[in-house]
């Protein structure tokens, strides 16, 4: 599977929980690189929960996202996948999403993992900018978790 994985990390200067919350309630606010956004329409953040989002570009572009989660544990470990939508329908496989939230010296180190049923989906992933996309995704992710972090402090 590691050859069909694309990842990346990043050390947030924020506690775990923090990070945690950010990631599931204010999604809209880092989930995609600025000047894109996303509309959550479902997020049921449960084994077997729908996810449902609505991409949109800067030029009127939308993309429509839908998927279930299969394993979530709060402050450690979301994976979803677009190999089903919402209420196990089988659809045309994409990737499975691992993210996860380690504490690390009072810190967080977030992992997000793409992993693809196919050597070309992993491709097309890498050729989308995979690595620029999810690296800016994340930096807006800890913007947002380090300036609660010290707002409560």
């Amino acid at each position: 599977m590691p050859e069909r994985e694309l990842s990346i990390t990043r050390l947030i200067d924020a506690p775990v929980e923090t990070v945690w919350r950010v990631w599931t309630q204010r999604t809209e606010e880092w989930f995609c690189p600025k000047p894109w956004t996303v509309e959550i329409q479902e997020q049921d953040l449960r084994p077997g929960g729908a996810s449902r989002m609505i991409m949109r570009g800067p030029n009127g572009e939308e993309n429509h996202l839908q998927g279930v989660f299969l394993e979530v544990v709060p402050n450690a470990r979301i994976v979803s996948t677009d190999a089903f939508a919402p209420g196990w329908v089988p659809q045309g496989p994409f990737m499975m999403a691992i993210t996860s939230f380690e504490e690390e010296d009072g810190k967080t180190r977030y992992t997000a993992r793409a992993r693809h049923w196919t050597d070309e989906a992993c491709e097309q992933h890498r050729a989308m900018g995979f690595e620029q996309g999810w690296g800016i995704v994340a930096a807006q992710l800890a913007e947002l978790a380090e300036a609660e972090a010290r707002a409560t402090v």
